[in-house]
């Protein structure tokens, strides 16, 4: 095993795990920090790309780059659904339903990719239903008014995003990671910069403006360096361990520093999703359902 890679990984995913934290001392909207993120992450990655020289040897793929390309607009719209979701709730409840992203991966991989879905899959997702209706209360089940006030829609629109990210991500061999990102992260400035408001930027104190850089180059271009990095090091079973460090973070920080009360109910949910992803993870492959 692969210990310096390890150590990466876990260090992007603690970093990364604090992001929500990071996201309500900017001051600014999501749109406007996804957009400064894109910026910071384009610069530190491209330069990353140069030096390692490996914007030498791409294999430049027509359907490669168009695939990347909308793969970057699932990406950027995954980013700005998460942090809208951080405005309108807790970042334990927000990071509990966006870390739903790999059973949309099954869900959207069975009716597109005609992949099969176990039943282990599918006991899965029938958990991970429950407990996000356990996390966001019933109550706001009842109303179309009460589930947008909530943030869940921000925050299931974000998971699915990052799960169409994920898949279309499957079958780009040719680019390396740094080239894919890159791409990504420019597609995001072109898409996002025709709704900027640049005001927001104004009478903002030091304070914001280290939060923001920290989101940018630590959270984005930082991070991404590091889980680029090891990932081709680590198998995919420790990776899928180690992505979970990322959640645990983001639920120790709202606990401890932002005194986030999770109710019975909510506590019960998010072990109910957590519980429902680590099992079609580890779970061993068992009989197919048929469709």
């Amino acid at each position: 095993m692969n210990g310096a890679a390890m150590l990466k990984m876990t260090l992007s995913m603690a970093i990364f795990g604090s992001i929500g934290f990071f996201t309500g001392k900017t001051g600014i909207p999501a749109a406007e920090l996804v957009f400064v993120r894109c910026i910071c992450a384009t610069l530190f990655l491209g330069l990353c790309w140069v030096l390692t020289g490996q914007h030498k040897v791409e294999a430049w793929k027509k359907r490669e780059v168009i695939q990347t390309m909308i793969c970057g607009v699932f990406l950027v719209l995954n980013w700005v659904f998460l942090f809208k979701a951080f405005e309108e709730m807790s970042i334990t409840v927000a990071i509990s339903i966006y870390n739903l992203a790999p059973i949309f991966v099954l869900i959207l991989g069975s009716l597109f990719l005609k992949e099969k879905m176990t039943i282990a899959s599918l006991l899965a997702i029938l958990v991970c239903f429950l407990g996000s209706i356990f996390i966001i209360g019933i109550q706001n089940f009842t109303s179309l008014a009460d589930l947008m006030s909530s943030g869940f829609v921000w925050a299931l629109l974000s998971a699915l995003c990052y799960a169409m990210t994920m898949l279309l991500g499957k079958g780009i061999n040719g680019l390396s990671a740094y080239a894919m990102t890159f791409v990504q992260t420019t597609i995001g400035i072109l898409v996002l910069f025709p709704f900027m408001n640049f005001d927001v930027f104004q009478g903002l104190n030091t304070s914001n403006w280290l939060y923001i850089l920290g989101t940018g180059l630590i959270h984005t271009g930082f991070v991404y360096y590091l889980f680029f990095d090891s990932l081709r090091k680590l198998s995919t079973i420790v990776i899928s361990a180690l992505v979970f460090v990322d959640p645990v973070v983001a639920i120790l920080l709202d606990t401890i520093i932002l005194d986030f009360r999770p109710s019975i109910l909510q506590s019960v949910g998010i072990l109910l999703i957590f519980g429902g992803i680590i099992y079609t993870l580890i779970k061993p492959k068992e009989q197919q359902l048929t469709n």
